[in-house]
């Protein structure tokens, strides 16, 4: 398959299962390459990454779901936690604050801008993981639970507290494929030069 199409079979997956039409020791090669070979301004290697499968992944939507509720105090209906939750395991996506600090001081012209491209070199991480599961018929999707459980991912998966928690990707076995995007028009989107 080759690259645009894969873009478009990139999607929010929200209905997710356990069945992977992979191996899991697939998906992690994927996330492993990524994290390899995705490009870090400066090359800081900013970028890290925890993989929860099996019991933790589903520890770890119950806990989002149980921070939510005690941090909003509303009664917060649980179906969208249980959904990712359906899925086969999650990717937390995470940059090295210190990294990114040091860079600051080995390079201070540069400085205003580590914070930046240690975001952009993230989201490139997200975006490659994120079409190559696509490209294998690997459903997911991305989370934004963050600042609300940044503490309790800390605490219980053991996390230095220079990683600063940026996205979260349920991922698994396609339950229901999404609708087709919408066909619009990208003309206003884009200027050329010559």
């Amino acid at each position: 398959m080759n690259f645009p199409d894969m873009i478009k079979m990139r999607r929010s997956v929200y209905a997710l299962n356990k069945n992977l039409p992979v191996s899991k020791n697939r998906v992690f090669d994927i996330i492993q390459d990524a994290v390899k070979y995705v490009p870090d301004a400066f090359d800081m290697k900013s970028q890290r990454v925890l993989v929860l499968f099996g019991k933790k992944h589903e520890l770890f939507w119950n806990d989002v779901f149980n921070t939510l509720v005690k941090t909003t105090g509303k009664n917060i209906s649980p179906d969208k936690i249980n959904s990712f939750q359906a899925g086969f395991g999650t990717i937390l996506y995470f940059y090295d604050s210190d990294v990114v600090k040091s860079y600051k001081k080995q390079f201070s012209l540069y400085s205003k801008n580590f914070n930046n491209w240690a975001i952009q070199s993230n989201a490139m991480l997200q975006f490659a993981i994120w079409t190559a599961l696509a490209g294998i018929h690997v459903g997911a999707s991305l989370q934004h639970y963050n600042p609300i459980i940044d503490n309790m991912v800390h605490q219980n998966f053991d996390i230095p507290k220079n990683w600063v928690l940026v996205a979260q990707m349920p991922f698994g076995g396609i339950a229901n494929a999404p609708q087709e995007k919408p066909d619009y028009d990208i003309t206003p989107r884009i200027k050329t030069a010559e």
